[in-house]
């Protein structure tokens, strides 16, 4: 389906053509490509579509279609990143296109809004390449003059709007009134909606070229692969190790030296055999031993084993003899009143 042009159209377009000219001579730039086309006598030529479509700055598509008749290839992959531009500038690319003998893929890699959108329409299969945009809105315009220019300006883009959305109706079915509205509301769609709406074939996932789905290439490799964490002497999973045995070891012996070992040998063996100090058997119902210190209220009695046990204790207590008992009857007789004289003072 080739989109045709209002009557006008041809007009527009010279005079479009014709100030972007003045305006890039005034600015002093040249027309920049924004396609590029490689392979074009191999299996699959590609088309690159990076930039504005025509407009104030870009090359016409003149060039575009002159060079796109010299590719011969029985396929061509159409890539579009394009945020649109010249509306007829797109639609004579858009034509050319579909008038081509080989096989077209449009792959949108980045965006294609306004006419790019109507590029991409032009393929024989469409695929959103993942995390794409694709935009569609009514056509836009600037005109300078008179009400009756206005009117005719207005006139011009609601026919050229009318032209676009039957591109969309063609492809994805519906009506122009339908396509119309979503045009002025000026509506984007993701991968998928892109597909729910008709406008796309496929929301692809390309792999890399040259590698099968699943597996990493180059770099990617690398990087997945497992680290290898032999270099640190990483043999496998941790087995639990068996019990060392009670003694010395032959790697023991083997740093020491075997007089030296022999020697820790005896040491322990000594240790070993040489027995415990028995204690004393326990005597039921025997009183606990006590001691007795002067307190701030006088004499207190307090249990042998709840006084400090320290070494030097232990080392004097069999120096002090207990002669408690004959140092009272030695000093009785001085302290204690005597009973006779006391009864003859009374009497």
């Amino acid at each position: 389906m080739n989109i045709q042009l209002p009557g006008k159209a041809a007009t527009f377009q010279a005079n479009q053509r014709e100030r972007a000219e003045k305006q890039r001579t005034a600015l002093g730039v040249e027309a920049r490509s924004w396609y590029r086309i490689t392979n074009q006598a191999g299996d699959e030529a590609e088309v690159m579509l990076y930039d504005e479509v025509g407009g104030w700055f870009g090359a016409t598509a003149d060039e575009f279609i002159a060079d796109l008749r010299g590719i011969t290839a029985p396929n061509l992959r159409v890539r579009i990143n394009s945020p649109g531009g010249s509306v007829f500038e797109g639609i004579a690319i858009a034509n050319a296109l579909r008038s081509h003998p080989a096989n077209v893929t449009v792959q949108v890699d980045g965006i294609a809004a306004s006419i790019a959108s109507v590029i991409a329409m032009s393929g024989d299969r469409i695929e959103m390449a993942p995390n794409t945009m694709l935009m569609i809105h009514d056509a836009s315009g600037v005109c300078m003059g008179n009400a009756d220019d206005m009117q005719e300006m207005a006139e011009l883009l609601d026919l050229i709007s009318d032209n676009i959305a039957d591109a969309y109706a063609a492809r994805a079915g519906g009506t122009r009134a339908e396509w119309r509205d979503r045009m002025r509301a000026e509506t984007w769609y993701l991968p998928e909606d892109a597909v729910d709406a008709g406008l796309a074939d496929e929301a692809a996932q390309t792999p890399k070229a040259g590698t099968p789905a699943g597996e990493p290439d180059g770099d990617e490799a690398e990087m997945a692969r497992a680290y290898d964490l032999a270099a640190y002497g990483y043999t496998g999973p941790r087995r639990e190790q068996p019990k060392a045995e009670t003694g010395l070891t032959e790697d023991i012996r083997s740093l020491i030296g075997e007089e030296v070992a022999a020697q820790l040998r005896a040491t322990v063996a000594t240790a070993e055999t040489v027995p415990a100090a028995e204690e004393p058997a326990c005597v039921e119902n025997e009183p606990a031993a006590t001691t007795e210190y002067r307190g701030e209220h006088g004499p207190e009695s307090v249990p042998l084993d709840a006084a400090p046990a320290d070494d030097w204790t232990a080392l004097v207590a069999a120096l002090i003899p207990d002669d408690t008992d004959d140092w009272s009857a030695l000093v009785s007789h001085l302290t204690e009143p005597d009973t006779s004289s006391s009864a003859a003072a009374e009497a």
